[in-house]
């Protein structure tokens, strides 16, 4: 075997060691892509290092912060999978969750986003009742499920408009049931009243259906603990 070093003896763990220090000042100025070259270095050059688990977490984190949210779900799994018993794990479950709530799209979309960012997030729950993270959680949890709700809701608005009275009538009398509480409930009954007395709406009928989006999650935020979210989207 050839010896590239001259006879010396490389350092790995300062080699991997200065990497991770240079990979973390690229990734605390915003510069993710400059960021994931160190550490995917390590990642590549010194995977049995104690510097690889952790570039291996901040390589999601970059994918994350680049708003490639299916990239970084998938390396969250992969994290999750290699690394079960590690610290992070309700950070790396929390970010599954994100990855997915930041993927909720407009009410007459595919509602997927909010569906496995729902369950990211009660799995997180469920792992860890108490972290630095439980409040935040409910909070996004709730407003996903509002966000469900409309898109229900909006259902309705294509009932109206082929005027199909009766499927708009049992659809919201199964909103209405099925989600008492939830905040579009008061618009649905005086929609339903509408309907019932026989005068469904034929003119602005989008009135109806105005500002269905998902709601701030800090609606439904009742700490009085002020944790750091790692959202970056604007609400």
């Amino acid at each position: 075997m050839f010896d590239f070093t001259g006879g010396k003896k490389v350092n790995l763990q300062q080699s991997a060691e200065t990497l991770i220090v240079k990979g973390l000042d690229q990734f605390n100025i915003g510069r993710y892509d400059s960021a994931s070259e160190y550490f995917n270095k390590i990642l590549d050059s010194y995977p049995f290092t104690p510097q690889a688990v952790l570039a291996e977490l901040k390589a999601a984190d970059c994918k994350y912060y680049q708003e490639h949210y299916l990239e970084a779900l998938l390396h969250y799994k992969q994290f999750e999978e290699r690394h079960p018993t590690n610290e992070a794990m309700p950070y790396v479950m929390f970010q599954k969750g994100m990855c997915n709530y930041n993927r909720i799209d407009t009410v007459d979309r595919d509602p997927d986003g909010a569906i496995q960012a729902i369950r990211d997030f009660t799995q997180l729950l469920r792992a860890y009742p108490v972290s630095p993270y439980t409040d935040e959680a409910k909070a996004r949890i709730r407003a996903a499920k509002e966000f469900l709700v409309n898109h229900e809701y909006f259902v309705v608005n294509f009932y109206l408009r082929t005027q199909k009275f009766k499927q708009a009538e049992a659809r919201l009398k199964y909103l209405i049931a099925a989600y008492p509480n939830a905040m579009i409930i008061p618009r649905a009954k005086k929609l339903l009243a509408r309907i019932e007395a026989g005068n469904p709406p034929h003119f602005g009928i989008s009135d109806w259906f105005a500002d269905l989006s998902l709601p701030s999650w800090n609606t439904f935020f009742s700490s009085k603990s002020s944790i750091p979210s790692t959202e970056k989207k604007s609400e």
